[in-house]
């Protein structure tokens, strides 16, 4: 596989900037429509079930703040991520090369494809991201019970 490392790495970049903002912008509808639908509910003779369908459509609404804030999060620990310079070790922000995968070390996004190539956008904290963080080219490790190598660094 030959890429075009710093305009694969922007496309890789861009492709997690949409995954995020989609994630924010599904936040905000729904936090929309969960206060909509608590300002539209009026208060009915059956107390009792009222409550309940308040207490319900709070917890909506607190769910939904709580989905966003998280968004807002990994999108701000992705901006921390874009134009790092590598010095040759793996680093928050790297793409590597390993002999068994592709993966942007930077937020947690799961598999996704890039002009044509599947990868993997895995957070810096997570078991593998942090098994990465330090590794140079030529460096082996074992995750999962899988050995592999890092053969590139962009």
């Amino acid at each position: 596989m030959e890429i075009n490392s710093q305009i694969f790495k922007d496309a890789v970049y861009i492709q997690c900037l949409d995954a995020i903002k989609s994630r924010i912008d599904h936040a905000e509808h729904a936090l929309l429509q969960a206060r909509e639908a608590s300002q539209d509910d009026t208060k009915s003779s059956a107390g009792d079930k009222y409550e309940t369908t308040r207490e319900m459509m709070q917890q909506d609404i607190d769910r939904n703040n709580s989905q966003l804030y998280e968004a807002k999060k990994i999108l701000f620990q992705l901006e921390q991520c874009k134009d790092v310079k590598i010095e040759g070790r793996v680093g928050a922000g790297s793409l590597v090369k390993t002999s068994k995968a592709l993966l942007y070390i930077a937020v947690s996004i799961g598999q996704i494809q890039v002009q044509g190539q599947s990868l993997y956008a895995i957070s810096p904290a997570s078991p593998l991201g942090q098994l990465l963080i330090g590794k140079e080219c030529g460096d082996n490790f074992t995750f999962n019970g899988i050995s592999q190598t890092v053969e590139e660094i962009y």
